[in-house]
């Protein structure tokens, strides 16, 4: 049979017209079925407007619809694998006095378990070893869409966690480019979406996990994209200092490196955090911070908005020297990096310590 293929993406090809099998190598991708269909065209995703043949995927004799069933049910059981893993290294690291990264869990654990005692967090819960969602989540972003940062930005960069689904959502509705990453980059690295390119019935589904995979254009690290303004996820926060605590995995960290590389961003681009009131801390020692470690410019809070005036640096790019193996073999797109920066520069990166991970981390 003569299957004629078509371009999903820069980083999912099941392209070129030809007879040949049927393969999705990107995981997401992994949720679209393909059916053989007695009819000859199939559309895929519905557009508005006469712009519809160039941004539906169109495929003779074949309907790819997406199981968002399947990709929530993987989604939420490789999420429990993670956050069994944090909870085994809140244990570890915590108890090690010697670890530079010892004191960060005290926090972090101080203020989830208050965030659960005074009924501040909201689903998904329990609110450890997430970014917690919270009460008054939508106030505080709704005040940090007033801010002259947001309304003058052009593409916002929003972490996919819970309590910024608001923003995410005003980015949209703003009629701004949303740039938001797969959870944990497992999936690929980051996706687009417009509202341009989505209805009425679809702009608050796209503002979801599922809706960023199923609605969203992955790009790959030669997108040429410029990002205005990063709105970042936060367990605590120092709002004299900047100084940010996220949930222990890295990923803004890395995600905030990357878009360095691709030069994205720069050092003037701003960071925004959404966060609690009792979010806020005063005991984030500014030099014990790393050297990858993501300030924040402003806090947005249900209450107040916050200029913190940091003067912390912000990363300039991938630290690879801080970078464990175990993290590395996790993430697709860094090692495609570090293959990239290796072959141009014809110099081998060097490489973190390994990392004290739990049995559960170490599940293939």
């Amino acid at each position: 049979m003569d299957v004629h293929f078509l371009k999903l993406s820069s980083s999912c090809s099941i392209a070129t017209k030809s007879r040949c099998s049927l393969r999705v190598p990107l995981d997401f991708s992994s949720f679209f079925h393909f059916k053989c269909q007695p009819f000859p065209v199939y559309l895929v995703k519905q557009r508005r407007g006469n712009k519809a043949r160039n941004h539906s995927t169109i495929v003779r004799g074949i309907n790819l619809s997406f199981d968002e069933a399947a990709y929530e049910s993987e989604r939420k059981r490789l999420d429990a694998i993670a956050r069994e893993t944090m909870s085994q290294k809140l244990e570890i690291e915590s108890r090690d006095l010697e670890d530079p990264k010892a004191w960060k869990w005290v926090i972090r654990k101080r203020v989830w378990d208050q965030m659960e005692a005074r009924n501040i967090a909201q689903f998904p819960k329990p609110v450890h070893h997430r970014i917690p969602n919270f009460v008054g989540a939508n106030i505080a972003a709704d005040r940090l869409s007033e801010l002259a940062a947001f309304k003058e930005a052009i593409c916002v960069k929003v972490n996919p966690d819970t309590p910024q689904k608001q923003v995410r959502f005003l980015t949209l509705k703003g009629g701004k480019k949303l740039l938001t990453p797969q959870p944990r980059l497992r999936t690929g690295f980051f996706s687009v979406l417009e509202e341009s390119k989505l209805s009425s019935e679809t702009i608050k589904e796209a503002c979801t996990s599922a809706g960023v995979a199923k609605y969203g254009k992955p790009i790959g690290l030669d997108e040429k994209i410029k990002v205005d303004l990063i709105v970042i996820g936060s367990v605590a926060v120092d709002p004299s200092t900047g100084a940010r605590l996220g949930k222990g995995e890295g990923f803004a960290e890395l995600e905030y490196g990357m878009l360095r590389y691709m030069g994205a961003i720069d050092d003037s681009t701003p960071i925004i955090t959404s966060v609690h009131d009792e979010q806020l801390v005063d005991d984030i020692p500014v030099e014990k911070l790393l050297v990858h470690d993501v300030p924040v410019d402003i806090i947005c809070t249900p209450t107040r908005v916050i200029l913190t005036n940091t003067r912390i640096p912000k990363p300039q790019g991938i630290y690879w020297e801080k970078l464990s193996p175990e993290k590395l073999g996790q993430i697709r797109i860094l090692r495609e990096l570090k293959s990239r920066i290796e072959q141009e520069t014809g110099t081998k990166l060097p490489c973190g310590p390994s990392e004290k991970l739990p049995p559960t981390a170490r599940r293939k």
